[in-house]
């Protein structure tokens, strides 16, 4: 079973809008032609696909992750209008994959940058947890520990205790997946689970820095996630602009 992860397209209504190192809608059209390759089961976008937050910009989206051969579901970002998106296509709590669960959360507070799960949110999701013992996923937009940036771990997860203090107990997550930083990343949490940072299709971050700072040396991308019986492996890919 393979499952793809693409992020942060930070689209615009009009598809010539450019971000800071290039066309967004360009860059999706590539990154989404590099995954078909790859023939995954089911794509997964981690949010952020919009910047302005308009309906042609989902619009766009969906049409542009429709040419896969393959189911796909979104969550939303801080930049994105949940309703919009899910006007333009429902949004799913979890999937099944082949004997894997992955449950999705949704970590946006309205009006800010930073993230939240909720005290309502975290109720669910350990009823959720305490369903089953089969192998689960967590992804989310935000990440829920820190990246080692300065600017971004301000606008982290700000309930990342409570969320962690959920998902203790519960051996059968191995991995928690997150957009938002526009970069690689593998880190762990208290407990040793596994979080996984995904590439940008849009801007990169510089890793590691203090202020704001696009990585202009850096390609968008995208992380694989092959999973077999219990055993996850997962990298990164990068797509030529």
């Amino acid at each position: 079973m393979r499952l793809i992860q693409v992020t942060d397209c930070h689209l615009h209504a009009d598809p010539q809008a450019p971000c800071r190192t290039g066309i967004p809608h360009r860059q999706l059209e590539r990154v989404v032609a590099a995954v078909a390759r790859l023939r995954p089961d089911a794509v997964l976008v981690t949010g952020d696909v919009s910047e302005d937050r308009t309906a042609a910009s989902y619009a766009l989206a969906e049409q542009v992750l429709g040419r896969l051969d393959c189911p796909w579901f979104w969550l939303p970002g801080n930049h994105d209008d949940p309703g919009l998106m899910a006007e333009c296509r429902p949004f799913q709590a979890s999937l099944d994959l082949d004997g894997w669960r992955v449950l999705l959360l949704d970590t946006q507070v309205v009006g800010e940058e930073a993230g939240e799960v909720g005290e309502a949110r975290l109720a669910a999701l350990a009823d959720r947890l305490a369903g089953g013992d089969r192998p689960t996923l967590l992804a989310m937009h935000h990440p829920p520990l820190a990246v080692g940036s300065a600017w971004l771990d301000e606008l982290g997860l700000v309930d990342a205790a409570a969320f962690w203090d959920c998902l203790a107990g519960h051996d059968h997550v191995q991995a928690v997946l997150c957009g938002h930083i526009h970069q690689a990343f593998v880190g762990r949490g208290p407990d040793g689970v596994p979080v996984y940072g995904c590439p940008a299709t849009s801007d990169q971050f510089l890793a590691g820095a203090e202020t704001f700072t696009v990585d202009e040396a850096s390609r968008p991308g995208f992380r694989v996630l092959d999973l077999h019986g219990g055993e996850l492996a997962t990298w990164v890919e990068r797509v030529e602009l």
